[in-house]
């Protein structure tokens, strides 16, 4: 076991402080990661929040994480000590199962283990800790070679941004001749916008306010519209083939899904903290469907940071010291960034 510096909430709702954690010996797959940057998701906030209903305390969230490979275990092989290297929101499966086999390791029948506030059943129930900390050791599997020419506080970002809003435009098609809505120019929604302007789709963004349009328009959009106006439903009514719902805001659903044509697909990647109400009449004209999509495999999110690395992708980033996390959390909750905080895991040990 080694001790390593770490931020941690002690109970649902407290604040995170600086603490040490303990990190398993590097197994004969595994490696471990010196982490450079770490993400701030609004799924950290949620669960070091208790917002979800459950948790294990003390929680060290994170699950955006870059850094450099230092050590590997005798049978690894698809990394070496040197390497600039992403982990995110899995960090274990069956492997074995009809969705591990196909690369849905996040699907895992046997249920994937989160890379914290889980226990990894396949580890003799091993609780994870995640990357507000200044090392993590992880199966190979679990890691992803970051490609050069991505800055490392970019990139981590997209090992959850990055392939949330990537697997479902690739799933469902998105490409030139398809038309995208992203609903919300947040986190989420300012990758799907790139994304999806990379990949050669016609890109609206469907915002409340006109705060951030010129932001959507240099990401990739081509058109902005708010949904507080009036008038946007009914002008954009089965104008989309795609919408990409990245908010956990409460929606009116059926109003949204009335904007989608024939054969058309709304997808939530944002987790609301109610249940969704739809009426069946929204669906049926024009075979519309809702669904939802789950971060992405792993063999997935490689090819998305080789996608994002060709086509100069990264994260808006905000950099800050640990000793800001607290006050990073206050500023997501305001919608008071621009678009993803990263932490700076070299200010998580005391000088």
């Amino acid at each position: 076991m080694a001790t390593v510096a770490a931020y941690a909430a002690s109970a649902a709702g407290s604040p995170l402080t600086r603490t040490t954690i303990e990190r398993r010996q590097p197994g004969p797959r595994d490696i471990t990661v010196e982490i450079r940057y770490t993400g701030i998701c609004h799924s950290d906030i949620h669960q070091a929040r208790g917002d979800w209903g459950k948790g294990l305390f003390p929680m060290v969230p994170g699950h955006e994480i870059a850094g450099i490979v230092t050590e590997v275990g005798a049978e690894v092989t698809r990394h070496a000590v040197g390497d600039r290297v992403g982990v995110g929101v899995i960090v274990n499966s069956c492997r074995q199962c009809h969705n591990c086999e196909r690369g849905l390791e996040q699907y895992c029948a046997g249920g994937s283990v989160e890379t914290y506030s889980d226990l990894d059943h396949y580890r003799g129930d091993e609780p994870t800790q995640g990357g507000y900390s200044t090392h993590i050791v992880v199966d190979e599997h679990f890691a992803h070679r970051i490609p050069e020419g991505l800055p490392l506080e970019q990139a981590a970002p997209l090992l959850c941004a990055g392939i949330t809003t990537y697997s479902p435009l690739r799933r469902w098609n998105a490409g030139p001749g398809t038309r995208v809505a992203v609903l919300g120019m947040g986190g989420l929604g300012h990758l799907a916008v790139k994304i999806a302007h990379a990949m050669g789709a016609e890109v609206t963004v469907l915002s409340r306010s006109p705060d951030k349009r010129d932001d959507a328009l240099r990401a990739g959009a081509d058109h902005y519209r708010t949904t507080d106006d009036p008038g946007t439903f009914e002008a954009l009514a089965r104008a989309f083939d795609l919408v990409l719902c990245t908010v956990s805001a409460p929606l009116d659903v059926d109003a949204h899904l009335s904007l989608l044509d024939t054969d058309g697909t709304m997808v939530y990647l944002g987790i609301p903290e109610k249940p969704l109400s739809v009426g069946v009449f929204s669906l049926l004209p024009g075979r519309r469907t809702l669904a939802g999509s789950q971060i992405g495999g792993m063999a997935e999110t490689a090819r998305m940071l080789d996608f994002c690395a060709r086509h100069g992708i990264g994260a808006d980033v905000e950099v800050v010291p640990a000793e800001r996390i607290n006050e990073a959390f206050e500023r997501v909750l305001a919608g008071d960034v621009r678009y993803r905080f990263v932490i700076d895991a070299s200010t998580i040990t005391p000088r």
